[in-house]
């Protein structure tokens, strides 16, 4: 049973009695509990008994209990923050040059536009790569993403970088007043390397000036990525399960 808490979602067990908090969206295909937090008693033989097919994102632990029920891994992941009031981005970050013949736009264009270049840029080897055909790829993850529907709206930091198509782009949204980079992607051609760096220290100046305190991110275990936003300032907060309830 599942009842309204405000924005969250309460799931109680059979007796009534709340044992798990989340966000519900959803999630290549699965309805999605997000941000889910333990409550009361052990909340596993509810989740079992009642969100079968459901994803979940909380706790290791959680998903741990879960994974020796017959859940199976969606993703290992791991959350960062970069403080940008203690430590300020570089005041040339917000004006960094892209390359040549490269400019940064805002994050308006039609996500059948940008889908090419975010498609390419995770590849079947990549841990983030969606496993479903290009058309669920589009309608069930990037066009919910720049609508705002799945991680909250769409901030103006982001940005995407084009000449004659889409090549990269940097995704901030307003996730329950949290502002989140949503994605980070780019084109996997040689010629582009380094140009996701780029442009999230540009759209990190940019936030900065914006007033914008922080700004966070989840990254795949499996994620080199991880070690750019190291580099760029990142540091992890908190370490989550996305677990695919049997």
């Amino acid at each position: 049973m599942a009842e309204n808490d405000e924005r969250r979602q309460t799931l109680t067990d059979r007796q009534g009695v709340p044992v798990l908090t989340y966000l519900q969206g959803v999630r290549e295909g699965h309805p999605w509990a997000d941000l889910a937090e333990v409550v009361g008693r052990d909340p596993v033989d509810t989740i079992v008994s009642g969100m079968s097919g459901w994803a979940v994102s909380g706790s290791v632990e959680l998903g741990e209990h879960l994974l020796r029920r017959g859940a199976r891994v969606m993703r290992h992941a791991h959350e960062m923050r970069r403080d940008l009031v203690g430590c300020p981005p570089p005041t040339d970050w917000s004006s960094r040059v892209l390359g040549e013949g490269l400019l940064a736009v805002p994050c308006d264009r039609d996500a059948d536009a940008v889908f090419p270049a975010w498609r390419a840029a995770f590849p079947a080897a990549h841990p983030d790569h969606h496993r479903g055909s290009d058309e669920e790829a589009l309608n069930e993850l990037l066009k919910p993403m720049l609508a705002g529907s799945v991680l909250g709206p769409v901030l103006p930091c982001s940005a995407l970088v084009v000449d004659e198509t889409d090549r990269a782009g940097a995704i901030l949204t307003d996730r329950d007043g949290q502002p989140w980079i949503a994605d980070v992607f780019r084109r996997p051609e040689a010629c582009y390397k380094g140009l996701g760096a780029d442009l999230l220290r540009r759209v990190l100046g940019v936030a900065a000036a914006d007033g914008l305190a922080e700004v966070s991110l989840a990254v795949s275990d499996a994620n080199p990525a991880r070690r750019v936003y190291e580099k760029l300032g990142f540091q992890v907060t908190d370490t989550s399960l996305t677990v695919v309830v049997p």
